[in-house]
């Protein structure tokens, strides 16, 4: 069965229990989970710190047979001090995560180097795998450029995250993917949008809030998935601002349908 995640993007107005709860509802079987805000501004409920929601996050988590599946999304940046996010990765941990996505987002190559490197090591001794996104209006933008920076840290244990939306927008095609090893991909990102590449201006604001559900749009989603191991895990990241007067709930439940009414077509597999 092809394990599905509600990723926190797709509905980021919701709190980590509601999130839960979305999921639940939604038909999904895990979370992705955000416990740091990812750039300066963006504002989420903060999670570390706060034992007592943590109890809490545990306990819906129970309830409810739900996992998380990563926590996300740390970018790091020049002025990211690495030591300083023991606390998020550990939390992580303890919520039961697998995997730490991260972006990078440092035009000094060398000093990304050194801080993933860095990271890295941190997650792994949190028992996290670090799982690496490239993103068109980053600085590691591209697959190419995601596997150049892991060849150059070789991590002891990561991975790279491949976003059909950000495959796309970079100029990607899933046969891309072929070219890699396959272990490197322990889940992916999943989404739907029209065929045409927007303008660059246009990238950023499409991917925060015009992206549409799996199956919904124009993207090559078949061979998307085809693409990588049978069974790989989808973390469905599709935010619709357009949806944005519907509540959490409803847009969870419309995420996880069309997600497993695309799966059923293509392997039958959706949980």
């Amino acid at each position: 069965m092809r394990r599905m995640s509600l990723a926190h993007l797709t509905v980021l107005d919701a709190d980590p229990i509601g999130l839960i709860d979305a999921g639940k509802e939604g038909g999904f079987d895990a979370v992705g989970l955000r416990v740091v805000p990812p750039l300066r501004g963006d504002t989420i409920i903060p999670v570390v710190g706060d034992a007592a929601l943590q109890k809490r996050i545990k306990q819906r988590l129970s309830d409810t047979d739900m996992e998380i599946l990563d926590i996300e999304a740390i970018w790091i940046q020049p002025d990211t001090n690495i030591a300083a996010l023991r606390g998020a990765l550990e939390v992580g941990r303890d919520l039961g995560a697998r995997y730490v996505l991260t972006v990078g987002f440092d035009e000094n190559r060398q000093r990304l180097i050194e801080n993933f490197g860095a990271f890295c090591e941190l997650a792994n001794s949190c028992g996290l795998r670090t799982m690496l996104e490239f993103i068109p209006y980053a600085t590691i933008g591209t697959l190419a450029e995601a596997h150049q920076l892991l060849q150059s840290v070789k991590p002891e244990n990561a991975g790279l995250l491949v976003d059909a939306l950000h495959l796309s927008r970079s100029g990607g095609h899933p046969r891309d993917i072929a070219g890699y090893d396959p272990s490197l991909f322990s889940y992916i990102h999943l989404c739907d949008a029209r065929a045409k590449i927007p303008s660059a201006d246009e990238i950023k604001p499409e991917a925060r809030g015009g992206r549409m559900y799996p199956g919904n749009g124009e993207l090559w989603l078949d061979a998307f998935l085809d693409a990588f191991s049978d069974g790989t895990p989808v973390g469905v990241e599709a935010p619709d601002a357009s949806l944005a007067t519907l509540s959490v709930i409803e847009r969870a439940r419309l995420a996880g349908t069309a997600t497993r009414n695309l799966l059923r077509k293509h392997d039958g597999s959706a949980s």
